[in-house]
């Protein structure tokens, strides 16, 4: 989990270090964010490779070469003396911490009885969940305290103890050993472009305007092409380097899905109010991501629980229960307004954290209970590679929806107010003459009226835009909730409940 914890925090954690990366290498805020996208593309084409890699290099062995392969890179990243250099470590930190996910939750599902993999999963769940909540936080306050290098630092010590301790404690199953097969070229060249191509589309398609940009555009092909012709290679090749096989499972295949929406859900809200609350309500950026902990406790505190009740409860009672819970605490996010207090924001995040909690743990719980142990591997590899696509979906979804939404809405909400309508002149009136108290002349009062009236125009406008974006992933996890019914439960707890203890 150390390492774990540590690999998700990055996605993040940067985030909030951008315009100090950029000014302390003399480059824009759009040339910095290739430090974001560089890790995001290397770590995408690498973890649905993990599976395969274990079981050519043993699995014990590519934890430890990807762990110290992480802490060594960020210590690179940490010293970087210009962007070009920053964003180099930041591919080679993203390509040897993509194994890491789906490692750890192999080692702790292999390691745990089927009946008591609820309680590994609550607490590696932590890390998925809390990590990314952190991030900005953390981040936040290093910088602010210290330096962006100090983003990259605070990794050597978690590192190097996750490091000893996988040296210590984790060892390979007898069924995982380091195997001489051939080396599907074809499949791993198709995977990283595919795979590649389609997170830089998703990371930049936004700033670039979409299909407005032929950069972007021919991206999008080359992308729809490889995976394409990934997918048929792979059904066909006798080692591929990802085994689809494992989608004949009919609850797996549905857990996947599932994952890919949790992760479209979460991301996607995850950015969203942060944003809103810089922008219509004034909270400094520190002060923001504090704002956004509620969430990560409400996790912390539910998953121990969630985790005791998957060996004892039908899990995907607990799915069904977690998919409401997230998608009504979104909806109760879908009623704020403008006059919201810092408690209208808590509660809702609080209990969403919650939900988070009743998705990660039994979602992972089912959708794992029928995979054979020596395709563990290759089932968290994409378990966890759907996770990361939706939340770039997620992410990239909602900002472009905030973007065009927003030009709708001012452009309804400005149609009604006009020079003719009695409300929009006493407004219009009072502004004025509250200006003029202020010691400006007549005319200037009345500039600064019409500019105050369009701000108050455009900030109604980013709040229903806001809102009605919470009501749409709400309503997308309640929607979701028939699909429980497809998956299989799991096996029972051998011995009924005499073996509770």
């Amino acid at each position: 989990m150390f390492a774990t914890f540590m690999e998700v925090l990055d996605t993040t954690v940067v985030n909030v270090s951008l315009p100090h990366i950029a000014g302390s290498l003399s480059a824009t805020i759009e040339e910095a964010t290739w430090a974001i996208t560089s890790y995001l593309v290397a770590n995408a084409i690498i973890l649905p490779m993990t599976g395969w890699l274990a079981s050519r290099f043993g699995r014990k062995n590519l934890l430890l070469w990807a762990t110290t392969g992480f802490t060594l890179t960020s210590f690179l990243c940490g010293i970087a003396p210009n962007l070009e250099s920053l964003i180099v470590f930041r591919i080679m930190q993203g390509a040897t911490g993509g194994a890491l996910q789906p490692l750890s939750q192999a080692v702790l599902l292999e390691s745990f009885a089927p009946h008591d993999r609820g309680k590994a999963m609550a607490f590696w769940a932590l890390g998925i969940v809390v990590a990314p909540i952190m991030g900005p936080v953390l981040g936040g306050w290093l910088t602010d305290t210290y330096s962006w290098r100090w983003v990259f630092y605070i990794n050597l010590p978690v590192g190097i103890a996750s490091i000893v301790m996988t040296k210590l404690y984790v060892f390979d199953p007898p069924y995982i050993r380091q195997e001489n097969r051939g080396i599907d070229y074809w499949g791993i060249g198709m995977l990283a472009v595919g795979i590649g191509a389609l997170q830089i589309v998703l990371d930049k398609g936004q700033q670039e305007d979409w299909f407005e940009s032929r950069f972007i555009t021919v991206l999008v092909i080359l992308s729809v092409v490889m995976l394409v012709a990934l997918i048929v290679h792979e059904l066909m090749a006798k080692e591929p380097v990802i085994d689809l096989h494992v989608f004949r499972e009919r609850t797996y295949a549905v857990g996947v899905f599932l994952m890919a929406v949790v992760g479209f859900v979460l991301y996607g809200s995850m950015v969203l109010l942060p944003i809103m609350l810089q922008t219509l309500m004034g909270y400094p950026s520190m002060q923001a991501g504090i704002a956004m902990a509620p969430r990560g406790i409400g996790s912390f505190l539910t998953m121990p629980i969630i985790g005791v009740l998957t060996g004892r409860v039908d899990p995907r009672k607990l799915l069904a229960l977690g998919l409401l819970v997230g998608g009504t605490t979104l909806l109760w996010l879908g009623q704020l307004n403008l006059q919201a207090g810092y408690w209208d924001i808590f509660w809702p995040q609080f209990f969403q954290g919650s939900g988070m909690a009743l998705l990660f743990v039994p979602l992972t719980t089912v959708a794992m209970a029928n995979i054979k142990p020596e395709r563990m591997g290759n089932a968290t590899s994409l378990f966890n590679l759907m996770r990361n696509i939706g939340g770039s979906v997620g992410i990239a979804a909602t900002a472009t929806m905030l973007s065009r939404q927003r030009q709708v809405v001012s452009v309804m909400l400005g149609e009604n107010v006009s020079a003719y309508d009695p409300q929009t002149q006493s407004m219009m009136a009072q502004l004025q003459a509250g200006f003029m108290a202020a010691g400006a002349d007549a005319t200037t009062a009345a500039q600064r009226a019409y500019v105050a009236m369009y701000g108050l125009v455009q900030r109604q406008a980013g709040m229903v835009s806001f809102v009605s974006i919470f009501r749409l992933l709400g309503m997308l996890f309640i929607v979701m909730i028939p699909l429980v019914l497809i998956m299989k439960r799991p096996p029972r707890r051998p011995g009924g409940p005499m073996a509770a203890h």
